[in-house]
């Protein structure tokens, strides 16, 4: 199997890379971004964008899936600018995947409280709704993740600092928090859109209980 991450720089991203490099059944990954991840391994290869709403240097012919997982903060920013980097980049990346390998499975992370009604008086929810719909329509194979709490694992740090400060405020009782329903982890994320990338599902939108259900 030859798959794409986005966003293997950032937390999640970082998570679903490692997964993807230890799996046997993983031959080639191409991880696209804006900047290089600084790291080798013989499946990897990397597509370094400065604008990632022009993907045309990208081939993407060959590739069974693809696991979208850049995504941004949008705390102080307009809805243009935040519907650019979520819908815009993901549909730039989406649209030519489909239109090389119409039976691609592509995964998208999205997020708790997503709106699918797009709505609803909450900016992000609404983007992240319209944003997860449009996938759907596109892809007959197409899955909505949305976590909720998230533990890193296995060194994935967070690139939003207040995110990072939490984390660590939190890491002596991350014991309790995984007792709750709305937690996952980087790694079982990871494993999750693998599995489904290779074998289906049957919910269409998962939530973190459905995440850590996938085997």
């Amino acid at each position: 199997m030859k798959v794409i991450v986005y966003g293997a720089s950032g937390m999640v991203g970082y998570g679903v890379l490692r997964e993807c490099l230890l799996d046997p059944d993983v031959e080639q990954v191409l991880s696209v971004g804006r900047r290089p991840l600084g790291q080798q391994h013989e499946k990897l290869t990397e597509a370094v964008l400065p604008d990632l709403t022009d993907q045309s240097a990208v081939d993407f012919a060959g590739y069974d899936a693809c696991f979208f997982c850049l995504g941004v903060s949008s705390a102080g920013m307009s809805e243009d600018a935040y519907r650019r980097v979520t819908y815009d980049i993901t549909m730039a990346a989406a649209n030519p995947l489909h239109e090389a390998n119409p039976d691609a499975c592509f995964i998208y992370v999205s997020g708790m409280g997503t709106d699918s009604t797009e709505q609803g008086r909450t900016m992000w929810a609404r983007v992240k709704g319209k944003t997860e719909n449009d996938l759907l329509k596109l892809y007959a194979n197409a899955y909505m993740v949305r976590p909720g709490f998230i533990e890193p694992k296995h060194g994935a740090t967070s690139s939003t600092t207040a995110y990072r400060i939490a984390y660590t405020i939190l890491r002596p009782v991350f014991p309790l928090i995984r007792r709750m329903k709305a937690v996952t982890s980087t790694e079982q994320i990871g494993k999750a859109m693998l599995a489904l990338a290779k074998h289906g599902g049957d919910k269409k939108i998962l939530y973190p209980q459905d995440i850590n259900a996938v085997r």
